[in-house]
């Protein structure tokens, strides 16, 4: 049998756009993880749709949220890792000088891809507390959307089968209703993995739709 097609109604009152990790290290040519996810970003034109999706909401005064990536001097005292998180320590990704500080911030890995700047630090857009892993369970990117009467989800971001599909899955456990934007995402290509796919798979069978960027700009423009 198959599936069926995935749908969620776009409307200001309730409908948020949501960003997970929109930063250097991930989208930037010198970024840490800029080699595993280059091949996939520049087959999105993922930085183009990423500012596509925001410029479409702030025009429609549409709430936005992002849900940053940021490890502090105390999180390299960890006494475990996965893998990848391995992989995040040692390369420095993500890392800033302190909680308390910007020393050092601007123009990092940390900090924001410099071309949707203009969007996020307008005063208008939440930016939640870091998340350190890949979910949102330890942030208060939830609370922060739950006091603002958000009830849907317009999820895009970095990277389509970690953080992104995270957020997903925490989101709709915590009932949210959640649409994915396909290519205002990206992941990692490696010879024996394609991330980028595994996370389609995933967001078809799971998410409650997925759209294109071109869609969800007709969809916001419409609420």
């Amino acid at each position: 049998m198959p599936l069926p097609e995935g749908k969620m109604e776009v409307t200001l009152s309730n409908t948020a756009v949501v960003l997970t990790d929109p930063q250097n290290d991930f989208l930037r040519e010198d970024g840490v993880a800029w080699e595993l996810v280059e091949e996939s970003v520049k087959e999105n034109h993922t930085i183009e749709n990423l500012e596509i999706l925001l410029k479409a909401a702030k025009t429609q005064k549409m709430k936005c949220f992002i849900s940053p990536h940021y490890y502090f001097p105390h999180d390299h005292d960890w006494k475990f890792a996965a893998p990848l998180e391995e992989m995040m320590h040692s390369g420095g990704m993500y890392d800033r000088k302190g909680p308390l500080t910007m020393e050092e911030f601007h123009g990092s890995g940390a900090d924001f891809l410099h071309s949707l700047k203009p969007y996020i630090e307008d005063g208008e857009t939440v930016i939640a507390s870091p998340h350190k892993i890949y979910g949102p369970q330890n942030n208060d990117l939830i609370l922060q959307l739950r006091k603002h009467g958000i009830q849907r989800v317009i999820l895009a971001g970095m990277s389509a089968n970690l953080c992104l599909e995270s957020h997903m899955r925490e989101f709709l456990e915590q009932g949210f209703e959640v649409a994915v934007v396909t290519d205002a995402t990206a992941a990692a290509k490696l010879p024996d993995m394609d991330a980028y796919q595994a996370a389609m798979i995933n967001f078809r069978m799971i998410a409650n739709a997925m759209w294109t960027t071109e869609e969800t700009v007709e969809k916001i423009s419409l609420s």
